[in-house]
């Protein structure tokens, strides 16, 4: 089944100790779109200015994205400049310019309102309150957030979180939610806010994913060069959700396996920078890190 995103598509200007790239593609949802593509269809809603080129949309609909819901508007593309110093973890923002991402009000095609799967990327609540408003009887619903909107619009989010089955945020992002230093007991706090399912992702440490009944561990794939974490948290989304969807089935085990699949798409993001990785990625790359993974973490019992 196709997945419905709402997210931001944006410029990126972005230094590592490994290289840079200056006004290369990047966005929430354009990370999230490309990583889904591999697995099903990708219905996309944001916002673009008039500065936007032709490849860039030539480039996610032949990934079999859907653009039907990509506005575009007078003025500039939301664009966001960031360096990373050698700990990849965490990025430091030098300049934010949202343009006509800060007027941005979601419109769904007809097409796109019977979607059964949504994935409400990191953007403001209040907008992903308006696509939930939009849609008829989803199936899965799934949402990102980030530490801005958790201080700064905290009962927006927490109304979106009633409505999610599905809550993709950091680890850090989990205390703060929670105001609980501990991460098991702040993972079952933010379980209690509505989401069903809580995938904590915690960078070169892999991921955690709880439910009311259990805990997965998934670890990070070990890489000898990253030279761009950019995205990778938006690509994991992409093949977790894609995988769901492809599969539509919401099992237990199907999700610890989305997990896996979300692990090995941001592993092959942080391979370059942008979408660089990915745009050379085939299955065949896919399915054998995958296998790779079955490996890291396969022991025999007693």
């Amino acid at each position: 089944m196709d997945i419905l995103v709402i997210g931001s598509v944006a410029f990126d200007s972005v230094e590592t100790p490994f290289g840079r790239g200056d006004d290369v593609l990047g966005g929430s949802a354009t990370y999230f779109s490309t990583s889904a593509s591999f697995f099903t269809g990708v219905q996309l809603v944001a916002v673009v200015g008039e500065d936007f080129p032709d490849e860039p949309r030539q480039f996610l609909t032949s990934r079999g994205v859907d653009l039907a819901g990509l506005q575009t508007r007078p003025g500039k593309t939301f664009r966001w400049k960031g360096r990373y110093g050698y700990d990849l973890n965490e990025a430091q923002t030098l300049e934010t310019h949202l343009n006509v991402f800060e007027t941005f009000h979601p419109e769904l095609p007809e097409s796109y309102r019977q979607a059964k799967f949504v994935f409400l990327a990191n953007i403001d609540p209040e907008l992903q309150l308006e696509v939930l408003q939009q849609v008829e009887k989803p199936k899965l619903i799934a949402c990102d957030t980030m530490n801005f909107w958790i201080d700064g619009k905290r009962d927006a989010l927490i109304r979106t979180l009633e409505h999610v089955d599905i809550l993709v945020i950091n680890e850090a992002e989990v205390r703060q939610l929670a105001d609980e230093a501990n991460l098991v007991k702040a993972s079952r706090a933010v379980l209690a806010m509505g989401p069903k399912t809580l995938v904590v992702k915690r960078g070169e440490y892999g991921v955690l994913v709880f439910t009311e009944h259990s805990i997965f561990s998934a670890p990070a794939y070990p890489l000898e060069e990253v030279f761009d974490p950019t995205g990778a948290g938006d690509t994991f989304a992409g093949g977790f959700m894609g995988y769901l969807a492809a599969t539509n089935n919401l099992s237990d085990e199907t999700i610890r396996k989305a997990t896996v699949f979300g692990s090995v798409m941001a592993s092959f993001t942080v391979e370059d920078f942008s979408l660089d990785r990915l745009r050379k990625l085939t299955w065949t790359e896919i399915e054998d890190r995958f296998r790779r993974f079955q490996t890291l973490t396969a022991f025999e019992g007693l």
